[in-house]
Order: structure tokens, then C-alpha cells, then sequence
């Protein structure tokens, strides 16, 4: 297993990126100065993207996994590299999902809490109904992890 951090071309793994955010505008937002990774196992397996908020905050805006690929650990995989990535540069990682228990469970299984709820997001930011399996999307759910621990 390989992580490299890409810098040219990021809209090559758009495809990917659409898994877990599906509106293209959206990624457009935070893909050209958020820092791209990708986990190769033979072939690329998953992308995620970071963007900082703050000198002590950074944010996880996109981490997905082709369905194939899913449930092998390749997210967890990557959420422990760059959670150690960014351990020298940031306190905290911010994340913000859909309120959806298994995407929840994930990410407390990588040891983020829930910090805060923001209202009505993706009703108010996407184009059209977010669905996740039969759950609509409405509130953006944060979890943060502490980055010093």
C-alpha cells in the first residue's frame, strides 16, 4: 500500500471525488487549494482532500473509496495517515457529513466526536435532494479529532 499526496491534474480523480461529495461544483470549492491524496494497492484505491480553516485547524472535505474497494480498510488506512500528516502542522481535524449511522460510525472508529450541527446545509447548498442509501441529507453533522493525542 502507497499514499502519495498529488499535486497536478486533481481533476483526473473527479470521478472518485463524486462518491462522497455529488455535486461537482461543490468539490470545485475546495479541491484547488486543498492538498489531494491517493492509496494505491496495485491500482488507486482512495482519494481524499484537506484544506486548512485555521493555524490550528484543518479540514477533511472529501475522503472516498471506490465501492469495490469498500469495507477492505483503505479509508481507515488513510484517515491514519494523514491524521498523522497533519499531527505537525494542525491541533485539530474538522469533518462534516451527512447524518448517516454507518458514515458516523466510521468516523468515530477513527476517533472523531461530534462538535457541532449546521443547519439545513445541504438543502440550502446543493442543487438537488442529497440522499445517502434512503436517509436525506439536511444537516451538515461536524466531528472534530484531536490531532495532539
Amino acid at each position: 500500500m502507497n499514499i502519495e499526496k498529488i499535486t497536478g491534474n486533481k481533476k483526473q480523480f473527479l470521478d472518485l471525488l463524486l462518491l462522497a461529495d455529488e455535486q461537482e461544483d461543490m468539490i470545485d470549492r475546495y479541491l484547488p487549494d486543498g492538498d489531494l491524496f491517493g492509496l494505491y494497492d496495485g491500482d488507486l484505491k482512495s482519494v481524499c482532500v484537506v484544506v486548512p480553516v485555521n493555524s490550528d485547524t484543518c479540514e477533511l472535505k472529501n475522503i472516498a473509496t471506490f465501492a469495490k474497494y469498500q469495507g477492505r480498510g483503505y479509508g481507515r488506512a488513510l484517515m491514519v495517515y494523514i491524521a498523522d500528516f497533519y499531527r505537525k502542522h494542525y491541533k485539530t481535524m474538522l469533518v462534516g457529513t451527512g447524518e448517516t449511522p454507518a458514515i458516523l460510525s466510521f468516523y468515530k472508529g477513527c476517533g472523531f466526536e461530534v462538535s457541532h450541527r449546521v443547519k439545513n446545509f445541504f438543502t440550502d447548498n446543493y442543487d438537488h435532494p442529497m440522499f445517502e442509501g434512503d436517509i436525506q441529507l439536511v444537516d451538515m453533522i461536524y466531528l472534530k479529532k484531536d490531532l495532539q493525542e
